[in-house]
């Protein structure tokens, strides 16, 4: 296996996805203390990614983008419908009376889909950064880089859980969690309608 190559392919990695180190704290936090949620998380990232690095190896294999460009900014409604969601159970739970909140916390947490949705959306615009090296990098040298990407998200997951997991960090998460959560994700969903000009903006 190349070194060169996948000094390149972590660089690569690391630099179009450092955000999704705060989202996955956040779905982490969200779920603590609830049985399977860590497992969703980490199977929703995974899941997302394959969608990422699948429309990229294609595009890259046609020589066209998998996604026309002007649908991409249109992702952004993924997280931004999954952060009004969120806002919206984080409404109503606090409205909830003491004795409603067990049952809800026990079956509550993130979904698999609901996490894949929001890196698949939050990733979108890393297509158009991988496609041309994908496409110059030739079968062998693309597989070393999706070999190496796959390994990474276990890494980000990892962090994502460690940084939930830190008391100061779990407790200021735990706290503020279930607000910060809907802002992230309607920030994300916006920042990408604005930034490739959805709907005139």
């Amino acid at each position: 296996m190349n070194v060169g190559v996948v000094g390149q392919a972590v660089g690569l990695f690391a630099v179009t996805n450092i955000d999704d180190i705060l989202i996955l704290a956040l779905f982490f936090a969200q779920g603590a203390g609830r049985r399977g949620v860590a497992a969703r998380v980490v199977a929703g990232q995974y899941l997302g990614f394959l969608g990422i690095l699948t429309a990229a190896a294609a595009a890259a294999a046609f020589g066209a983008t998998f996604l026309p460009d002007p649908v991409l900014p249109y992702l952004g409604l993924l997280p931004l419908a999954l952060g009004l969601k969120s806002a919206w159970q984080a409404w109503r739970n606090h409205r909830d009376s003491a004795e409603e909140q067990p049952a809800r916390e026990h079956t509550g947490g993130p979904k698999a889909l609901e996490v894949a949705a929001v890196t698949f959306a939050n990733g979108g615009d890393n297509i158009g950064v991988y496609v041309p090296v994908f496409a110059t990098a030739g079968v062998g040298s693309m597989s070393v880089y999706i070999i190496v990407f796959l390994a990474l998200v276990a890494v980000w997951c990892a962090a994502g859980r460690f940084f939930a997991t830190r008391p100061v960090i779990a407790r200021a998460l735990s706290r503020w969690g279930h607000i910060l959560l809907p802002i992230v994700l309607i920030g994300i969903g916006v920042l990408i309608l604005i930034e490739g000009g959805a709907f005139g903006l």
